[in-house]
């Protein structure tokens, strides 16, 4: 346990076991403020199990203050989340329902939720999707954004959708050369993408994603954000569905 969370457990301790008037540290003398320690020191040694219900509150607590925030920040930037006019959007784009997914194509987690979001998409059929390339994970990172981002604006929308699908599932290293190869493969001109992806319409693309995941607090792919709700992380197919059932419920 960090010095940082001891610190915080003690004063919610404090806080949680007794009045605020017999907490209040500043108005004790040096031995009643002893007394105080040593009289809660020996009841957390007669009943351990307090600390694990302290610790277990403590920890609720920050996760809701924690959610409360992320739905602020999502709140506050809702306009360039979900409608920033650059970013791809698939599934059913009149869905009730839009997810975003902050993304790296070198990311293994993004790779173990893609088939999962893709299921979802699949059976759900009313959510709105939305990719953003967040390349965090080094040069071939952003090599491959670069690439998908100036597939997207060459050739549209359903040319990137395969380009997508065809990243996600690549698990060897992203040089021009195999991005050569993944173009001829699948009909396309190298020649243009190459000379659109250290364009500026392709850096903007990627800062302003980066720009946007910084405001956000993001600092790990997958991130997804889901209506008011930011979930950071790789969620299996059976909680993305429950998360999805609960946000349409409530």
């Amino acid at each position: 346990m960090t010095i940082a969370r001891l610190a915080a457990l003690a004063a919610f301790l404090a806080a949680w076991a007794l009045p605020a008037a017999a907490t209040d540290l500043t108005q004790m003398t040096d031995a009643d403020r002893a007394a105080f320690r040593a009289e809660v020191r020996a009841y957390l040694l007669d009943h351990p199990e307090v600390l694990m219900e302290a610790i277990n509150e403590l920890d609720q607590r920050q996760q809701q203050a924690a959610a409360v925030a992320d739905q602020q920040l999502v709140q506050d930037n809702a306009s360039a989340i979900f409608n920033d006019g650059h970013s791809w959007v698939g599934g059913n784009p009149d869905g009730d329902i839009t997810m975003v997914e902050f993304m790296d194509y070198r990311c293994g987690y993004c790779k173990r939720a893609f088939p999962d979001v893709d299921q979802l998409l699949k059976t759900d059929g009313n959510i709105r999707y939305i990719v953003k390339e967040f390349p965090i994970l080094g040069p071939q990172s952003v090599l491959a954004a670069q690439f998908a981002i100036a597939v997207k604006q060459i050739a549209g929308d359903e040319t990137y959708a395969t380009v997508h699908n065809a990243l996600m599932g690549y698990n060897s290293d992203i040089t021009m050369a195999s991005l050569g190869r993944m173009a001829q493969t699948l009909g396309l001109d190298m020649d243009a993408i190459s000379a659109k992806m250290n364009s500026p319409e392709v850096a903007a693309v990627i800062n302003a994603n980066r720009q946007l995941a910084g405001t956000l607090q993001i600092t790990g792919t997958p991130t997804f954000v889901v209506k008011d709700q930011m979930l950071r992380g790789y969620l299996p197919l059976a909680q993305m569905e429950q998360m999805v059932s609960q946000i349409r419920s409530n």
